[in-house]
């Protein structure tokens, strides 16, 4: 053990006479642990929320969308095989996209209406496992009126059941020599979803490609575009840059989740930086506390380093004897934060006991999920500033005069 080392430790663990200074450097011990444990806690949930909302967006949405410009896309086929092999691309499914209204005799709601490929569609989207009621494969019935999956707000809002008649309404879907018609056609609901946020329940609803064709007056086989699945979401917009090269520019036009859904995931990181800033102001006050205890100590052994310092001792070794002391403090409450923090994640992720109230977030648990990166960053983070706060009082120590300490002994 080094000789600084060893008389930092024996300061901090002696203190019979010094019970002041025991309590403050407690205190200090103490805040730096709260402000470690409630950043690990709070990040924690905010990248639960975060991770939450994500897969429960792409679980409904794909991670690239190829859209064409005009009436559609009339070779979608041949395209969705040029872009199933490019590397990176694990899932490719065309749809149709468009607007009508829903009737019941419960009431009328405006619909975005989604014509999705039922044999590939699971290979992009996450359908099934939004299922209350039904199943992805009944939306290819033959039999009987074409079949139609909606959102379990919408279901409500109109009174539809598994089995119940629904009418839709698209505004251009005849074509007379006046122009565009509306035509109304009747479906079955074959399935409920809920996906748990209310703007994809209360307006969505899945139809074959065929039904969603014959309904919007399509001529031909086309499609609005192609969604696509890849292997690492957080590279979607490298492959979509890769798909648009593929691909060719115009008439088509490619976009990724990120830039479908950046002002959201921007305003959740601003968050969550906010929360990381006020909660590190937890942490400062705990590394002040230090200095105060460092500074208290070196007013109370004065003559103790004016000793060491006639005993040979250099004013670096001084110096290094407050700078352990003080960084041990940081370690130890660092240490325990991560104690307390990573323990009351566990228990919150373990037993789920904090519930939300239901119809205000898209989840009724405080979600977890605690990322290394964060971690690495909380801990170097506090102990750096409870560093710093021993400079200043080591600095003063090691410049103490041993003539001017030990003149009125």
């Amino acid at each position: 053990m080094s000789f600084p080392l060893f008389v930092a430790r024996r300061y901090l663990l002696a203190r019979r006479k010094q019970a002041f200074i025991s309590v403050i450097s407690l205190i200090s011990v103490l805040g730096v642990a709260l402000g470690v444990a409630s950043l690990i806690v709070v990040l924690g949930v905010m990248n639960g929320f975060s991770e939450d909302l994500r897969s429960k967006i792409l679980g409904v949405n794909a991670h690239v969308l190829v859209s064409s410009v005009g009436q559609g896309m009339e070779d979608y086929a041949a395209m969705g095989r040029k872009a199933a092999a490019l590397p990176g691309v694990v899932g490719v499914t065309p749809f149709i996209y468009s607007e009508v209204m829903a009737s019941t005799t419960q009431g009328v709601k405006g619909v975005v209406l989604r014509g999705i490929d039922p044999a590939t569609a699971e290979t992009v989207l996450s359908l099934s496992n939004s299922l209350e009621e039904g199943s992805l494969e009944a939306l290819a019935a033959a039999e009987g009126p074409p079949r139609i999956i909606v959102g379990r707000e919408l279901a409500d809002r109109l009174g539809l059941r598994l089995n119940s008649l629904l009418n839709l309404l698209s505004p251009t879907g005849r074509t007379s020599a006046a122009g565009f018609t509306p035509k109304v056609s009747t479906f079955r609901v074959a399935g409920v979803f809920k996906t748990g946020l209310y703007e994809y329940d209360s307006s969505l609803a899945y139809v074959t490609m065929l039904a969603a064709q014959d309904l919007l007056g399509m001529k031909g086989d086309l499609a609005t575009g192609l969604e696509l699945k890849v292997a690492d979401v957080e590279r979607a917009d490298k492959v979509a840059d890769e798909v648009r090269a593929a691909l060719g520019g115009f008439p088509l036009y490619v976009r990724n989740w990120k830039e479908m859904n950046a002002n959201l995931f921007a305003a959740l990181k601003l968050e969550k930086t906010a929360m990381a800033i006020i909660l590190v102001m937890i942490v400062l006050v705990g590394s002040f506390s230090i200095i105060t205890t460092l500074v208290m100590l070196v007013m109370e052994k004065t003559r103790d380093i004016a000793i060491l310092r006639s005993m040979g001792a250099s004013p670096a070794e001084i110096r290094n004897i407050f700078m352990l002391q003080g960084s041990i403090i940081g370690l130890v409450g660092t240490a325990l934060g991560f104690v307390l923090g990573l323990a009351v994640c566990f228990l919150l992720k373990r037993y789920q006991f904090i519930e939300l109230p239901h119809g205000v977030y898209s989840l009724d648990r405080l979600p977890v999920l605690l990322s290394w990166v964060d971690l690495v960053a909380i801990g170097i983070s506090a102990f750096a500033l409870c560093f710093l706060a021993t400079l200043y009082p080591a600095r003063q120590a090691a410049r103490l005069n041993p003539a001017e300490a030990l003149r009125h002994e």
